[in-house]
């Protein structure tokens, strides 16, 4: 159930990231609620999936959904340059999630 938490957790971070975008800076209303309804429901997942995983696993491993889902919400909604370099920071960014989660 950890895991479930802590992927969902990522989502939302996801999710937050991308409305604090929209939000303009927090100038636009309904992007601001969404972003901080997200960060909420988040962090609260995140505090979930640690009472049983170690910290280091589950921050490692939540931040890196986040940021490979903004990268790639950032590229596929948004735009942005996805250069061979950017690229293969990500794939890092997913291996060592992997890494992450098969060492504990």
């Amino acid at each position: 159930m950890a895991w479930v938490a802590l992927v969902a957790a990522g989502v939302l971070e996801i999710v937050w990231a991308f409305f604090m975008k929209k939000s303009a800076g927090f100038t636009l209303v309904v992007p601001s609620l969404i972003t901080i309804v997200t960060m909420i429901g988040s962090f609260g997942l995140l505090s979930v999936a640690m009472r049983s995983l170690p910290l280091g696993t589950a921050y490692t491993i939540w931040t890196g959904i986040g940021a490979v889902g903004a990268f790639a919400l950032g590229i596929l909604v948004l735009g942005e340059a996805a250069t061979p370099l950017r690229l293969l920071a990500a794939a890092l960014i997913v291996a060592g999630i992997l890494l992450m989660k098969l060492s504990s």
